[in-house]
């Protein structure tokens, strides 16, 4: 038997805490708010633009804008998670 002990396997809490921190880096966050930024424009102009400027947008409409921006910064993340290296445990 070798004297090598494994560590233990980072439990789900640390892996998540680590992909917190790993998306929080400021070179990510500033890449994933860009992206959301423009794509969230993009799909509030194709999707809510008519009932905006038609002034029949209610609580229901700015809710929807507002995941037009959420949705495509948790996907960057998931995004930039997927392809960052794996770290040894």
């Amino acid at each position: 038997m070798s004297g090598h002990q494994h560590p233990a396997a980072p439990t789900r809490r640390e892996r998540l805490a680590d992909a917190i921190s790993y998306c929080r880096e400021r070179a990510h966050l500033r890449r994933t708010l860009r992206i959301a930024l423009v794509v969230g424009i993009v799909l509030t102009a194709i999707n809510q633009l008519d009932v905006i400027v038609s002034g029949d947008a209610g609580t229901a409409t700015f809710i929807k804008c507002g995941l037009n921006f959420v949705v495509p910064f948790v996907v960057s993340n998931l995004g930039l998670l997927s392809g960052r290296p794996r770290r040894e445990s």
